[in-house]
């Protein structure tokens, strides 16, 4: 027998979106249906809603829920537990086995997902989206931990391995930027500098650690975050002395940002040690040019970071922990929350800028 949801819709031939009712079919052997309290509301849905497609799409991928099915295959959860849902298999090395992405039957065809769906009060996935939660955590705040924390924090802790001390400049800080921070200040890195273009969202992220802010409307950030990390007794090949980032993270994607990052790195120690590092997080909108004499002579790195290097079942546990232990504020985090029905309020706000941190999908 299926079980009633009521899912958000993404037509093929427009941006609006719609909500409908629909029965999803039973599990199949590694599948399971999960009661959703909440979910995220990520920047990748925007991008998603905004590019071709060929066929309606089902979104949304970070959630906190409640199994309520589950196939015959499947052994990590059962019926009535609480899980996060995300779009990274939770432990992929441990089956060897490819997940499955859910396709749905909708009024005008067929939908896909990119590998999870969460838009809905009640989804079907592959159990490798599922990750085993202790069941006292918050039902709500805690649906940003499978995307926007994983793939802040994770950037900073995983992705580079930041260590105490060293110093980290944040491009854009909203949710993403803003879990980023967290990491950051969780590592012990010192400065941490975030970097945007208005205002308030500067000030709230010195309420998750950052301890120096740029608006990058009034200010050339690469020349702010030079003054702010000068590193004594050090020299570059052109024996100019050292400044810049140990680690320098673009959470927006645009070309700016991305052609920024590497620059606000610190150059290597001519004969001593090589340069910062320059991590792309957001998922980037357009080509980008580097300068790649400043890579070669100044042994600067630019590498990527996907859902912040994270494997859910080791990762989801200690950011958990974080918000327990008050060093992630989840509550201060979830700045707004909309019902199903405010979909297309929530997606607009987004791309207006009008969400500080994150916003969640409340069922």
């Amino acid at each position: 027998m299926g079980t009633k949801a009521r899912v958000v819709v993404l037509p093929q031939d427009t941006s609006v979106l719609r909500v409908e009712d629909l029965i999803l079919p039973d599990p199949g052997p590694y599948q399971v249906i999960i009661k959703e309290f909440s979910s995220g509301v990520c920047h990748s849905q925007l991008h998603q809603m905004h590019r071709p497609r060929n066929s309606p799409v089902v979104l949304g991928h970070e959630a906190t829920g409640i199994v309520v099915k589950k196939g015959s295959d499947v052994t990590h959860v059962d019926e009535g537990d609480i899980v996060l849902l995300t779009w990274v298999p939770r432990n992929i090395e441990a089956t060897g086995r490819i997940p499955q992405r859910a396709l749905l039957e909708v009024s005008d065809g067929t939908a896909q997902s990119e590998n999870v769906f969460t838009w809905a009060d009640h989804t079907i996935c592959d159990e490798q989206y599922a990750v085993k939660v202790d069941p006292n955590i918050a039902k709500d705040v805690t649906a940003i931990i499978g995307c926007a924390v994983m793939t802040g924090a994770g950037a900073v802790v995983n992705t580079a391995s930041v260590q105490p001390g060293q110093s980290v400049v944040i491009f854009g800080v909203g949710g993403v930027g803003l879990s980023a921070v967290v990491g950051a200040k969780v590592a012990g890195a010192d400065p941490i500098i975030a970097v945007d273009l208005d205002d308030s969202k500067l000030e709230f992220a010195k309420s998750f650690g950052a301890t120096h802010t740029i608006n990058a409307s009034t200010d050339d950030p690469i020349d702010r975050v030079h003054e702010l990390t000068p590193t004594d007794g050090q020299f570059n090949i052109s024996r100019q002395p050292v400044s810049g980032a140990d680690f320098a993270f673009d959470c927006i994607g645009i070309r700016t940002t991305m052609e920024q990052i590497v620059p606000a790195c610190r150059s290597g120690h001519f004969g001593a040690g090589d340069g910062g590092t320059a991590v792309l997080v957001g998922v980037p909108t357009t080509p980008v040019e580097l300068n790649a004499i400043d890579v070669l002579i100044n042994e600067k790195h630019f590498i990527g970071s996907i859902g912040g290097s994270c494997a859910p079942d080791r990762d989801f546990p200690r950011f958990l922990e974080w918000h327990d232990n008050g060093d992630l504020n989840l509550n201060a985090m979830v700045t707004q929350r909309y019902t199903i029905d405010e979909i297309n309020e929530a997606t607009t706000a987004l791309e207006n800028g009008q969400i500080h941190g994150r916003a969640i999908l409340e069922f």
